[in-house]
């Protein structure tokens, strides 16, 4: 197993030659990513053995020496068998920490329940109880891209780098999008208009915001038994009885208005962007309204590139979507069979250099050159 690193730089300082080695290991759903990551830092693979016997559970081995050294999992989301996937994870990791390792580093471009970050009714937040299975396991450090949420870094009780896949979508617009200054940049909702304003600073260009989206299924009224109202002064207790003029005020309902484009599309080139793409329906929606406001072309631009159930055959079938990029932080070769629309971004080489930083003790701060706080 060959050192990372080499000679250390100048700017970094300290004697990186008396650092322990690191090992790479990869988990199985996503074997491409992790060869990769190891062919960028020239080193060879850690061997580790899973294998899921037909009881359905994760059996892991160790196969390499890990006392004492800087280990490095990598993993990430995936549109099926998310929860197998964690679980793998989660054992690697554990069985590195048993093996005495000296730091664990969870690698996962894409977290998985990241999605699952605000209390919706009576539910949870699942994302941090992933947060704490992965530090209760022995995770000491998390490297992942663009998070749904940044606020979720706080879940961790690790220190966290958040990379940004955006170089890698800019640099593909300038490349490979003819006459990308006729174009606008477009968020899909108000939610991501943060996202979208970077982009169009970036590349100078306009943005367009589609307002009026139809409320997700989770965010649909129903009658669970909390709009119960408060007991009448007559028939409640004594001990809870009070004097209030008048009745709880109640809030009144959004109405959300039809939907539409705010921004002159009309001639342009829309270039939609977002952190992931999954159900494709709300895209789908979005390029639809675009080219009946006169968009010549629609881009849709997004870091993970989930594509769950139907998602690459409707994208493929759809007149009203030119091009989908996505990066390869998920496992899209298959989707690729399905949707001839499909490009995929290699962002390899960034994780790769977050990981040879870390390991040599130095800055992370060029990999988030001109990244400003609300980013």
């Amino acid at each position: 197993m060959r050192q990372v690193g080499g000679r250390p730089r100048s700017s970094a300082g300290g004697n990186h030659a008396l650092r322990p080695p690191m090992i790479v290991f990869g988990c199985s759903h996503y074997p491409d990513l992790s060869k990769s990551v190891c062919d960028i830092l020239g080193i060879t693979e850690g061997n580790v053995s899973i294998t899921h016997p037909s009881n359905k559970e994760t059996d892991v081995a160790i196969n390499e020496f890990v006392r004492s050294k800087e280990v490095f999992v990598i993993s990430t989301g995936s549109s099926t068998d998310i929860n197998n996937i964690i679980m793998e994870l989660l054992i690697v990791i554990y069985a590195c920490k048993t093996n005495s390792a000296r730091k664990i580093v969870a690698v996962i471009p894409y977290l998985p329940y990241s999605r699952q970050c605000k209390m919706r009714k009576r539910g949870c937040i699942t994302a941090k109880l992933v947060a704490k299975l992965l530090y209760n396991a022995g995770v000491n450090h998390l490297i992942t891209m663009d998070l749904h949420h940044k606020e979720i870094q706080a879940f961790f009780d690790c220190s966290v780098d958040n990379l940004r896949a955006s170089p890698f979508i800019i640099q593909y617009i300038l490349d490979n999008i003819p006459n990308y200054d006729n174009g606008i940049i477009v968020a899909k909702s108000p939610e991501s208009t943060r996202r979208a304003s970077s982009y169009a600073d970036r590349l100078q260009l306009d943005i367009a915001v589609i307002h009026g989206e139809e409320k997700s299924d989770e965010e649909e009224y129903t009658d669970d038994g909390r709009s119960s109202p408060p007991p009448v002064a007559a028939s409640a207790q004594p001990i809870f009885s009070f004097d209030y003029p008048g009745n709880v005020p109640l809030t009144v309902p959004k109405i959300k208005p039809q939907i539409k484009v705010v921004g002159d599309v009309s001639g342009k080139i829309a270039i939609i962007v977002d952190d992931m793409i999954d159900e494709a329906r709300t895209f789908l929606d979005a390029a639809r309204l675009l080219k009946q406001e006169g968009a010549i072309k629609v881009y849709v631009m997004v870091t993970h590139g989930i594509l769950s159930g139907s998602a690459p055959e409707d994208l493929n079938e759809s007149d009203a979507v030119d091009e989908i990029i996505v990066c390869n932080t998920t496992p899209v070769k298959h989707k690729l069979e399905q949707c001839s629309k499909l490009k995929v971004i290699d962002v390899s080489i960034m994780i790769a250099e977050a990981i040879r930083r870390i390991h040599n003790g130095e800055s992370m701060a060029h990999l988030y050159q001109n990244i400003r706080g609300d980013d």
